[in-house]
């Protein structure tokens, strides 16, 4: 039987989405749910540990593209720092990699921001009964996809390479062979028909690969 991660009062909610037009609505409608408390708002995912440190919500709802630290690597981080805080992933699209991603970084729930707020709210207090909550058309859709073809070696061969990481660097990172790091590369920009590695590595975010 799941765990039950109700708090006895309302529930605590990090708000984390990226600075646009709409920026601040969601808070704002959350904040005219009874139950719900939105203690923390952050436009980065690098903000998002010392606003959970801080202010210790029940659940976080991270938007998976946020600048800087992603939404998906900041549920990682929080499920290993803060590990009483459920996470909600928020994207504005369907993504199965991303979803995959999500469930391997320990999230409690991925859905889509074109749903109702309702929808949302009853996510926020479903996961804190222990259930996970997906977008049923994004589960079915990931299923059908399969999971991202890239190996954890040829995504970080691709980061280094972008971030301009010389082979003997990556090589001693890894650690491995500068022929080796060199072959994924190569499988990397195959595997996403590119031929150069910032093209690649915007070709595997866009499928949710990396």
């Amino acid at each position: 039987m799941p765990a039950d991660h109700r708090p006895a009062k309302s529930v605590r909610v990090l708000l984390a989405e990226d600075g646009g037009t709409a920026h601040g609505a969601l808070a704002l409608l959350l904040r005219m749910e009874p139950d719900l408390q939105v203690v923390a708002q952050v436009a980065s995912g690098d903000a998002v540990l010392d606003a959970a440190l801080t202010h210790r919500p029940d659940v976080a709802l991270l938007d998976v593209g946020l600048p800087g630290m992603s939404g998906l690597d900041a549920a990682a981080v929080l499920r290993d720092q803060v590990p009483d805080c459920r996470v909600l992933i928020l994207a504005t699209s369907g993504r199965p990699g991303h979803l995959q991603r999500a469930v391997a970084a320990g999230a409690a729930g991925f859905l889509l921001r074109d749903g109702s707020v309702d929808e949302l709210a009853s996510a926020i207090r479903r996961v804190l009964t222990g259930e996970t909550v997906i977008d049923p058309v994004l589960a079915a859709a990931a299923q059908s996809a399969g999971s991202s073809p890239l190996t954890p070696e040829e995504c970080a061969s691709l980061r280094a390479a972008v971030h301009g990481t010389p082979l003997a660097g990556s090589a001693a990172r890894f650690p491995l062979s500068e022929a080796a790091v060199s072959a994924h590369l190569a499988t990397a920009l195959a595997k996403t028909g590119t031929s150069h590695p910032a093209e690649a590595l915007r070709e595997a975010r866009r499928l949710g690969w990396v």
